[in-house]
């Protein structure tokens, strides 16, 4: 994927994020209170656009962990075929490029499924998210949505590995005989699926340990006062 194209994909799934968020902002309870439930909403909502800002910042996580993860699970040592071409250094960069992309367009993919879930979903034990655990409300959302990433990210990984272009990954999986592309696909979604949700987990915990790092009111009031609830 071309660098240049980032910058415009992170603004869309900024956008989308910001417009989910425009759609329960409003929610405070007339009585002047502030809503448990609308603070959960902008709680994963903000936790939701810093993990993705993080995850496909350039040099970001996917650059760091989510290439070499790829490159060492999926296509390591299988046989003296592909000895010459697993321990070129030329290879490994260029599958790393490769895998760092295609992680980028999963999570890309799967932003907005996050958000529309935030804006949608009922959070009936508000008050006990609230005084939860540092990761309350994002486990909650989790558990609340299954396995909705994965069915995004999927066929976005699975298309994107049976396409690529770059000839030396072509020659990997033509060297690589009886591969299940759709089986990698899901392991490694699997993969880009649980470090989206540690790092909204992770943006959770800083919230609530430093709420007033948020300039959000109702973050602060309500998330400052969680441990008298």
């Amino acid at each position: 994927m071309p660098e240049l194209i980032l910058p415009h994909r992170r603004a869309f799934l900024a956008g989308s994020l910001a417009a989910a968020g425009a759609l329960v902002l409003p929610g405070c309870a007339t009585t002047g209170q502030f809503s448990f439930t609308e603070a959960i909403r902008r709680l994963l909502l903000l936790s939701t656009e810093n993990a993705f800002s993080r995850l496909t910042a350039p040099g970001g996580y996917w650059d760091q962990q989510v290439a070499q993860i790829g490159l060492n699970t999926f296509f390591g040592n299988r046989g003296n075929v592909l000895s010459n071409i697993l321990t070129s250094t030329l290879f490994k960069s260029r599958l790393e490029d490769v895998v760092a992309d295609v992680a980028v367009d999963a999570s890309y993919r799967a932003a907005p499924v996050v958000a529309d879930a935030v804006r949608t979903i009922g959070f009936a034990n508000a008050v006990d998210l609230i005084r939860g655990g540092p990761t309350a409300a994002s486990s909650f959302l989790r558990g609340q949505m299954g396995v909705a990433l994965i069915d995004v990210m999927v066929p976005e990984v699975g298309n994107a590995l049976r396409v690529a272009q770059d000839p030396l990954v072509g020659q990997l999986i033509a060297g690589v005989t009886g591969v299940d592309l759709g089986g990698m696909a899901t392991t490694f979604s699997r993969t880009v699926d649980n470090a989206i949700w540690n790092e909204i987990g992770n943006e959770e915990a800083n919230i609530r340990a430093n709420p007033s790092a948020t300039g959000d009111p109702m973050l602060m009031s309500v998330f400052g006062g969680a441990r008298l609830l």
